[in-house]
């Protein structure tokens, strides 16, 4: 072979068909994993059957009874395994019952991108990159109707027991109505009961926050067994306030104090809201409500020279709303004197709910609040004791000494 031969011969270019060795080596982690997982299966009806398979023992606790077919969606993609079954005794599986629980994540992840306003058609695409199958819109849109009846059910729920401090509060959103963007409320309800765990009360739909919707809101919680109230924090919104007596008239109210300083703050100049602040602080730190009310006196006297005299009457007029907690355990005092818990969560909503944009209807906004509040009693949140309620209970047992 001469030597020009040679170096054609070794400057050829080998190509290699990559779509091929990849669905090769797919086809074979396929059947791998299907084998692996029938072989399980096999293992495990013998350990229950206490025998192998045709095997004559003394020990044997049952015999096989067939078997049936199913798929599973796998990393490695669908597979389709031999599922044993047995004369006397239930076949549970471990295996099994593990790629159940991964099949109802999945579900819940597609319902969450659904109600996040994700595209049908991206939630195809994000399923087909994420598990290596393709979820149809049919299945969403059966998993969307699914998982509405489950949230639709637990926001219905009866209420047990008692919640002496009950904290509501509305969130605005944006819907479509006519080819037209308008606004709806979804008012919120959290408890403290009488262990001390918080708990999601109760959300509804407002078509904003006024007397009818409050009356509706709390007609609701009232409905499904909401008692023992005997505080309720809140913001002052005059529709909420107007309702309260006609459904807890024996209950106080106690107006956020953070929402409060934000509202004299905006009779405040901008170089002035600090020095002010400090003030408003120095109020609700005193020991007593009649220390409290004394204070307040002194700081709108001072504001009075500080040439603040709509800020002045502002805090002299609604200081007291803002002092109700001092009726209660001073242990209570710091979570009870503000909207705080439950306006966390209420910017978390927000922050989920703004990828949507506008909702294409009241009930939709409604389902994806009510599925994170859902989520949210789930957690730590719900299951952590936030309040030491004995004190509560032997201060109520002091007064009716």
């Amino acid at each position: 072979m001469t030597q020009k031969n040679c170096s054609k011969k070794a400057g050829k270019i080998i190509q290699i068909d990559e779509e091929g060795v990849k669905d090769h080596l797919g086809r074979i982690v396929k059947g791998t994993v299907q084998d692996t997982l029938n072989a399980m299966l096999d293992a495990e009806a013998d350990h229950l059957c206490n025998a192998q398979r045709y095997e004559r023992s003394a020990g044997r606790k049952d015999t096989r009874a067939g078997s049936y077919r199913r798929k599973l969606h796998t990393r490695a993609g669908e597979v389709e395994i031999t599922v044993p079954k047995l004369r006397a005794l239930p076949f549970e599986t471990a295996i099994i019952e593990r790629y159940r629980r991964r099949e109802t994540s999945v579900e819940e992840a597609l319902v969450e991108m659904y109600l996040a306003g994700v595209s049908v058609r991206r939630v195809e695409d994000i399923t087909e990159a994420l598990w290596g199958t393709k979820v149809s819109s049919g299945t969403v849109s059966r998993l969307n109707s699914k998982i509405y009846e489950t949230i639709e059910k637990w926001r219905m729920s009866p209420i047990e027991g008692e919640h002496p401090y009950v904290y509501l509060d509305g969130i605005s959103m944006k819907r479509s109505w006519s080819g037209e963007v308008k606004n709806v409320s979804i008012l919120v309800a959290i408890g403290v009961n009488r262990e001390g765990y918080r708990e999601v009360l109760g959300v509804a739909e407002g078509a904003k926050e006024d007397k009818a919707s409050w009356t509706a809101f709390l007609r609701y919680l009232k409905g499904r067994g909401l008692k023992g109230v005997e505080l309720i924090i809140s913001d002052k919104c005059l529709g909420l306030i107007e309702s309260l007596g006609d459904f807890y008239p024996k209950a106080k109210w106690q107006r956020c104090m953070v929402h409060f300083y934000r509202n004299v703050f905006t009779l405040v100049t901008k170089g002035k809201v600090r020095e002010v602040a400090a003030m408003l602080k120095a109020i609700h730190a005193q020991e007593n409500r009649e220390e409290a009310i004394r204070k307040a006196g002194c700081v709108a006297k001072k504001l009075e020279v500080m040439k603040l005299g709509k800020a002045a009457k502002l805090l002299s007029e609604g200081i007291q709303e803002t002092l109700s907690y001092y009726a209660f355990p001073e242990e209570h005092h710091r979570r009870i004197r503000t909207n705080n818990p439950l306006e966390r969560i209420m910017r978390e909503i927000r922050r989920r709910t703004r990828v949507v944009g506008a909702f294409p209807d009241g009930n939709s906004a409604l389902m994806l609040v009510a599925a994170r509040l859902r989520h949210i009693a789930g957690t730590k949140w719900g299951l952590r004791q936030y309040l030491k309620m004995d004190r509560l209970e032997e201060q109520a047992r002091e007064l009716a000494a």
